[in-house]
């Protein structure tokens, strides 16, 4: 048996750092990963296919060139899965490479196989060769992720039902795609889908789609989706799903109506991947969702193990997982790290994309803040007209008394990348004056800022001026 300070089970964004973090502490650190290939949910199926698909879509469909071009404008006419799966093998190798090089650099042990308790202390790796080897760690790390979640009324085939791990089974591009569940995978795919003309019928079935995030935003972002050709169900649920003789499916909902398509994606939350740690083993248990109770500190009832990521819930982000894991692994050995969750920035990939940081407009209004909005459109902004995106729009929240900014919230190409501007001023407590007053590049999206900060300033003052 071998002896660590830190064993981390999972080597997604949660686990990648967690264990560098131990190492940099200067801490004997082992890392096991269930597949053969390094990364987790992260790199291999999830976020970063995902953008990589994405961003194909983009390129291909000629998207971002219709204002200019037409909307008839393509990059390549015919748009094959194959095309689109071709961008994101490449981005994978890469990022997989990254990685592995990151962690041996650091001298993190790798060992590849599934890990199970055998007591608080001690892990046992099965690999999928037939070895098996325990560990024994001073402190323990499980970064384990999520899976998509199953349904018994959903029978996934890999052909024409399938989830998001499986986009890329399809066998072309449907004429018509059902997506089950309006959370941030459902609305992402589905944007994208409907960029390159797939019709889509998204059903959801709460009254409006990502109700974490502003709905301003959000209803702008619905706007677009139905411009698209995206038939919104909202209020709506899938009773059960049956695949017809003639290969197409039909989605049941419960009130009584049929959706019928080419075929459908069932993107309804994700469940935590805690099966087959043997969690009794280390005194431990997790909810429904195999979802991991830890306190501020990410610390479990065991407090030698921590648990950090995707399975300990909510918000389920790369960057704020990769953030656990780090802080985790400091606090484990001493190290005072901190970091403040409302500080957190959202990118959600969406065609537009959205992004955003601090409170909403609903959150406020409900805290009874006296606030006041400042909004710029992307069309009003030359670097907006010279990019072809004359959708988009920044607005900027702050306080009507102390000037604060208290969030931004963006919808338009560059929103994940613009926003941080606004992070940082927020976060080092400036006001609205320091974008009155501070210089932009000219054209530059970022120049939005600006705009906004003298429309809120207006709408404080009753008059125009600037």
């Amino acid at each position: 048996m071998q002896s660590y300070d830190m064993f981390v089970i999972g080597s997604g964004p949660a686990g990648q750092r967690a264990a560098i973090q131990g190492a940099k502490l200067g801490k004997r650190v082992a890392l096991a990963e269930k597949r053969e290939v390094i990364g987790g949910a992260c790199i291999n199926t999830g976020t970063i296919p995902s953008k990589s698909m994405r961003e194909a879509v983009m390129h291909l469909s000629g998207y971002q060139y219709h204002d200019i071009y037409g909307i008839n404008y393509r990059v390549k006419e015919n748009i094959t899965i194959a095309d689109l799966s071709f961008r994101v093998q490449h981005v994978v190798k890469t990022e997989v490479d990254v990685t592995q090089a990151q962690l041996s650099r650091n001298g993190v042990d790798v060992v590849f196989g599934a890990a199970s308790f055998t007591d608080p202390h001690r892990v046992q790796v099965n690999s999928a060769r037939g070895q098996s080897d325990e560990y024994q760690a001073e402190v323990i790390v499980i970064a384990t992720g999520t899976r998509p979640a199953e349904s018994p009324n959903v029978p996934i085939n890999n052909r024409t039902i399938i989830n998001s791990d499986q986009i890329f089974s399809l066998a072309q591009l449907p004429r018509t795609l059902i997506v089950v569940g309006g959370g941030v995978i459902g609305v992402e795919y589905a944007s994208m889908f409907a960029t390159l003309g797939v019709r889509i019928v998204l059903i959801e079935k709460m009254p409006k789609l990502l109700g974490f995030a502003d709905q301003e935003i959000i209803e702008a972002l619905c706007y677009h989706l139905r411009d698209n050709r995206v038939t919104l169900r909202l209020n709506e649920e899938v009773a059960s799903v049956e695949e017809m003789p003639d290969g197409s499916v039909v989605a049941n909902l419960k009130s009584n109506k049929k959706v019928s398509g080419d075929a459908l994606l069932y993107a309804v939350g994700r469940q935590g991947n805690v099966d087959d740690l043997n969690l009794a083993a280390a005194g431990l248990e997790a909810d429904a969702r195999g979802r991991i109770t830890v306190d501020a500190d990410y610390r479990t009832k065991q407090p030698h193990i921590f648990a950090v990521g995707d399975v300990i819930g909510f918000p389920s982000l790369a960057s704020v997982s990769m953030e656990q894991g780090r802080i985790a692994a400091g606090l484990a050995f001493g190290s005072k790290l901190h970091s403040n969750p409302a500080n957190y920035p959202y990118g959600i990939y969406t065609i537009p994309e959205i992004s955003f940081v601090g409170k909403t407009e609903e959150q406020l209004t409900d805290e009874d803040v006296p606030y006041e909005v400042g909004v710029a459109f992307y069309r009003e902004i030359a670097r907006g007209q010279i990019r072809g995106d004359t959708t988009g729009r920044l607005k900027i929240v702050f306080h009507r008394e102390t000037r604060e900014i208290l969030g931004v919230h963006i919808i338009g190409e560059g929103a994940s990348e613009i926003l941080h501007i606004g992070q940082a001023v927020m976060i080092l407590k400036g006001t609205i004056d320091y974008f009155i007053n501070t210089v932009f590049n000219y054209p530059t999206l970022a120049e939005c800022y600006k705009a906004a900060a003298f429309n809120g300033v207006n709408r404080l003052r009753g008059s125009e001026i600037g």
